[in-house]
Order: C-alpha cells, then sequence, then structure tokens
C-alpha cells in the first residue's frame, strides 16, 4: 500500500505550483528557458504554416523548461541523499544534463526545419 494521501486535484495544483515557483526562484537555466518561451510562444502564431507545424514548434519548445525541471528533480534527490561525491551520482546528474541536451537539439532541428520550410 502506498503511503500517499487521497487525491485532491486543488491540492495537487498547489503542490505543481509550489514546485513551479521553488523552480523559477533557485534555477537560473530555468528561467533563461521560460524567457524564451515567453518570447517564443506569441511568434509561433505568425509563422505561415499549418497549424500541426505550429503545434509541433510550441512542443519542442515546451520541452526544454519540462527537461530542465527533470534535470533539476534529479540534481535535487540526488543532492538529499549525498553531498559527497559518488559515481553513481555523477552519473545520474549526467543523464539528467543529457536529457536537457537532447530536448535543446530536438527543439533546434524542429525549429530549423519548420522554419525552413515557412521561408524556403
Amino acid at each position: 500500500m502506498r503511503n500517499q494521501p487521497k487525491y485532491h486535484f486543488l491540492k495537487n495544483t498547489s503542490y505543481a505550483l509550489k514546485g513551479l515557483r521553488d523552480i523559477i526562484t533557485h534555477e537560473t537555466s530555468f528561467r533563461l528557458e521560460l524567457i524564451l518561451v515567453l518570447i517564443l510562444s506569441p511568434l509561433i502564431y505568425f509563422v505561415p504554416l499549418e497549424l500541426s507545424y505550429q503545434l509541433l514548434m510550441f512542443i519542442a519548445l515546451m520541452g526544454m523548461p519540462i527537461a530542465e525541471a527533470m534535470n533539476s528533480a534529479i540534481e535535487r534527490v540526488t543532492d538529499l541523499v549525498t553531498l559527497e561525491y559518488h559515481e553513481m551520482a555523477g552519473r545520474a546528474k549526467d543523464v539528467g544534463s543529457a536529457v536537457v541536451f537532447l530536448s535543446i537539439v530536438v527543439f533546434v532541428v524542429v525549429w530549423f526545419f519548420c522554419l525552413f520550410k515557412a521561408y524556403m
């Protein structure tokens, strides 16, 4: 049996907002990616492409802060377990960083090809 309270939508939403506020407060990379999202999201509307391509661009854009949030969670849990260097802790953090890197690669590739299709 799981040690978890009964699901309550508003309470769970408050936990999510608390986590979002925390990551915005403490993670510079997340703030930079959030600024990028706030700048580029409205611009997607003006790209002369079908809605499906615009949605693909938005999903690729949102992948970066989502990956950054997951990476931050991995780093925090790892630091909670041990502050000393441990090979497995370092590997876990490296994998989290790889997720962020791959999300950036996906963003760049998707946006490059969509903008190429729109303007060439």
